[in-house]
């Protein structure tokens, strides 16, 4: 990964079992305004070797540790879902290393769904399709098919990658005192039709954090990097424009 230290870098974080293939729509668009685009695989996911890590804590620290490996001091991190999980948790314990922070569909909280949990754990197909009944607003068709779907796409992925994911999520206790120390400029970006994250939930959230300000997606789910990808771009790119 070739990273010039004349550019900030912005790093792109994927949510429960996906991998960098979710910003597809977004990578370019970031380069092509300036950044150096760290569009990650967490370990465990995608073309990232070595097993699934079992808590958002770890996942901060290793994104850390990339930083470090890339001689990279401070990012704007931008996480989806579980990402923004990641991101909170980054935020408030490497204040050091952030420069702006953007949540998209995501809270400091994240309970799972025991069922869910349970097929995946089983390595059941069943999984990702009752997550995708409850992330894509009105379970609307995608071109090619379900992204989702092709990604998590064996019962190795569902059993030893999403459902890791799920219970780190699901484990996660430390979001109310996380969110209290965020002190970076942050901009939360919610779906007004979102099933996982409702958008009461995220607003609530967000009038928690110093420094953020709220943008509501309309006729959207959970899946906003791909239901409105465009809309979700202009408004990441001007929060950062405007907070330079």
């Amino acid at each position: 990964m070739d990273i010039d230290p004349k550019k900030p870098s912005i790093l792109l974080m994927h949510g429960s079992g996906l991998t960098h293939i979710v910003w597809s729509l977004h990578e370019q668009f970031y380069s092509a305004n300036g950044f150096n685009v760290l569009s990650i695989d967490l370990p465990g996911h995608g073309d990232s070797e070595g097993p699934s890590l079992k808590s958002i804590e770890e996942m901060s620290d290793w994104v850390k540790k990339m930083m470090e490996t890339l001689d990279i001091s401070k990012i704007s991190f931008m996480g989806h879902s579980q990402g923004a999980l990641v991101g909170i948790d980054f935020a408030s314990r490497y204040p050091e290393h952030i420069d702006k922070l953007i949540l998209v569909a995501g809270s400091n909280k994240m309970p799972v769904n025991k069922d869910l949990i349970d097929l995946a754990e089983a390595g059941d197909e069943k999984a990702v399709l009752l997550m995708m009944k409850w992330g894509y607003e009105g379970s609307k068709a995608f071109i090619g098919g379900n992204p989702v779907k092709k990604i998590v796409n064996s019962a190795r992925a569902i059993r030893e990658v999403l459902a890791v994911d799920l219970n780190a999520c699901n484990n996660y206790k430390d979001g109310e005192n996380a969110i209290k120390k965020i002190n970076c400029l942050t901009l939360c970006i919610f779906g007004d039709l979102d099933k996982m994250v409702p958008m009461k939930v995220g607003v609530k959230m967000s009038e928690q954090i110093k420094n953020s300000e709220v943008k509501i997606i309309s006729n959207c789910g959970h899946m906003i990097l791909f239901e409105k990808a465009f809309e979700m771009r202009k408004l990441v790119n001007e929060f950062i424009k405007k907070s330079k």
